[in-house]
């Protein structure tokens, strides 16, 4: 079984910056993307940022050039930097991973999602 846990959200003010990682643990064989997503209260989740297993990467409108997706596959992590943040930006943020198991052909798990809140 694949867990994906989430850290790093929490309360910032507008203009800081918050780094979220997400850690995946499991009888992992590989990872292929990584995605961050985002719901905020009433609205529909959203896809921030995808990195691939090739390290490429795509970014929302909304978060580029703001936002800077990594990972390190050594430590079966990946990474959301968020940089120049906006009360826009307020919403869960969540990981999500396909993931290849010992036990499982790929399959696409999911965090439990960390809060975001900027605000002044």
């Amino acid at each position: 079984q694949v867990h994906l846990v989430e850290s790093g959200g929490g309360l910032v003010q507008p203009g800081g910056s918050l780094r979220l990682s997400c850690v995946a643990s499991g009888s992992i064989i590989s990872i292929n993307a990584i995605d961050w997503y985002r719901q905020a209260p009433g609205k529909q989740r959203e896809l921030v940022a995808r990195i691939t297993s090739g390290s490429r990467t795509n970014y929302a409108d909304s978060v580029k050039g703001r936002f800077t997706i990594s990972r390190d596959n050594a430590k079966n992590t990946g990474y959301l930097l968020m940089n120049s943040l906006k009360p826009e930006d307020t919403a869960v943020y969540y990981c999500n991973a396909a993931v290849l198991t010992t036990t499982k052909y790929e399959y696409s798990y999911w965090g439990q999602g960390t809060q975001v809140t900027v605000s002044s």
